[in-house]
């Protein structure tokens, strides 16, 4: 998977800027350097950056700062170099061009990475979380991402496998000694320490569900009849036109979704088609999508125009929501909308006030924080520091197979199970473990990791 070639590629995004950024990673980096850089400072030191001209011949390209990275003191673990030039996107590509002529080839997609994980800079988990890191939106997302490329993550994980490694030792040692019969493992204290790694590896296990979520945005739907303001709400929580808005009812047909900050928590809002009878193909398309995403979102913004509907509408309306849940104890709150219309409450209008309910005007923006607050108080993620938050789908089917392997464990131990097959399903714990922080690999999943990132990373 890795070649020695000298690797080259823009680090910052497309386009112009005041600066742009351009890596180059290998044994040749200086070398290449040589032949298109002339600066006053002849002895380029690690660790220094060098101020300078980028050069065709004798044309001067862009006046440039020159960061020098030695071996095995960089980002990739190889001799590295950083230019600092003017965002023009022809200086960008002309570097790259005098580069790429004097030995360097363009580099793949997450590339440098993957050679800080080949030379024993990263391990598996945190070269992935460097990704993550690019990625995140959010305070909680990126604390998370922060603490698994610190290391946070992975060494959980290999003092699990450490613990299991010595487990394992153990057990085959006694194989060794079968016909003695020697016994060098207390089956009691193998017990109690695999029901300690279980318990370790179900809390990650659990922890993905809060991860996902954060990485991906905590889910929002929208939802309420055919005009009554769903789309104007999306509006003007997100702040821009993102829906269309129409007097005439059914106009959102698909659910349309965007995310919004709120207090450092990434809320991802879904705007749904109204719910009622149709007979119009398409729409009713739309209407059981609304459902799925019902079922999908953690929390549901019940939209109604509180100047037409009745107390008694919105019961049966929440108990129909509520029966084609799969969580019927799902977060609702209803958003009385079209205050600016209303006249009086409704017949019976105290109800309201036992659920929770957000008096509103969309259309005016009136009380629109309120809901960002009701937001805030139905989500209470406490992230420290320290926290080992599992976000990555492939490190949680890995940890899931780690669980199923100890259940095994326990149930051979608790049977007496002989040795050999419990050793087995030791092995098979460890052999996950090491999938997640890459001790164990193979080709295809680093292709499909790295393949992800950015060609610059």
């Amino acid at each position: 998977m890795i070649s020695k070639d000298t690797i080259c590629a823009i680090a910052t995004p497309a386009g112009n800027g005041a600066i742009a950024v351009i890596r180059l990673s290998g044994d040749k980096s200086y070398e290449i350097l040589t032949h298109v850089f002339n600066s006053e400072t002849k002895d380029w030191k690690a660790n220094s950056i060098v101020y300078g001209n980028i050069v065709q011949n004798s044309e001067i390209i862009d006046e440039v700062l020159v960061s020098f990275f030695k071996n095995p003191k960089s980002y990739t673990g190889e001799d590295s170099i950083e230019i600092s030039c003017h965002g023009s996107t022809f200086i960008q590509q002309k570097i790259l061009e005098l580069l790429i002529n004097h030995g360097a080839r363009i580099a793949q997609p997450g590339e440098f990475t993957m050679r800080a994980f080949f030379n024993g800079k990263l391990d598996l988990s945190q070269a992935e979380a460097v990704a993550d890191l690019i990625a995140c939106t959010s305070e909680n997302s990126h604390r998370i991402a922060i603490n698994q490329v610190r290391g946070g993550f992975s060494k959980n994980i290999n003092s699990l496998r450490s613990e299991l490694l010595d487990f394992a030792s153990l057990i085959e040692l006694e194989l060794d000694f079968g016909e003695e019969e020697v016994e060098f493992a207390d089956r009691t204290k193998l017990l109690e320490l695999s029901d300690k790694i279980y318990s370790e590896i179900d809390k990650l296990v659990d922890s993905y569900k809060l991860g996902n979520v954060i990485k991906k945005g905590i889910p929002v739907a929208i939802i309420g009849l055919p005009n009554v303001g769903k789309s104007t709400l999306l509006n003007v929580l997100l702040n821009e036109e993102k829906a269309i808005v129409s007097d005439i009812p059914g106009t959102t047909r698909d659910a349309i979704e965007d995310t919004y900050i709120i207090n450092g928590v990434n809320f991802r809002f879904i705007d749904t088609a109204g719910l009622r009878h149709s007979t119009d193909t398409i729409e009713k398309i739309g209407i059981a999508k609304t459902y799925e995403k019902i079922n999908q979102a953690s929390i549901i913004l019940y939209v109604v125009d509180i100047s037409e509907t009745t107390i008694q509408e919105i019961t049966e309306n929440i108990n129909d929501f509520k029966s084609k849940m799969d969580d019927p104890n799902k977060k609702i709150i209803l958003i009385a909308n079209k205050i600016d219309k209303l006249m009086d409450l409704p017949k019976g209008g105290k109800k309201l006030f036992e659920w929770e309910t957000i008096f509103v005007s969309a259309k005016r923006k009136e009380n629109i924080q309120l809901i960002a607050d009701s937001l805030m108080k139905a989500v209470v993620i406490k992230i420290g520091n320290e926290d080992t938050i599992v976000s990555n789908a492939r490190h949680y089917e890995a940890l899931v197979k780690t669980k199923e392997a100890m259940t095994e464990v326990q149930r051979s131990l608790n049977e007496n199970i002989s040795g050999d097959l419990l050793a087995m399903d030791i092995r098979q714990a460890i052999h996950y473990l090491g999938e997640i922080t890459g001790q164990i690999t193979t080709d295809e999943i680093l292709g499909n990791i790295f393949s992800r990132f950015c060609i610059g990373k």
